[in-house]
């Protein structure tokens, strides 16, 4: 009980320090100010969001399978 108190207390601190210092690290290396690096994650993350959900809904299985189906109809 005692270990595992003592582990989640370390983790609790270590975590948000290896995150901010690999943030930092990833600015340095990339020669970036933080908050740009921040900003531009961000936007990355939105466009590549934006890009999935419009080639899922492109490619949905269901979606696809109507397709097809009605095509098939079409085409008998």
């Amino acid at each position: 009980m005692i270990a595992l108190f003592l582990f989640r207390s370390l983790a609790a601190g270590l975590v948000p320090w290896l995150l901010k210092l690999a943030t930092r690290l990833l600015a340095r290396s990339l020669n970036m100010p933080e908050p740009l690096l921040h900003s531009t994650g961000a936007f990355v993350f939105a466009q590549v969001q934006a890009v999935e959900n419009s080639v899922g809904r492109t490619l949905c299985p269901f979606r696809l399978a109507r397709r097809l189906l009605a095509w098939c109809r079409q085409a008998g």
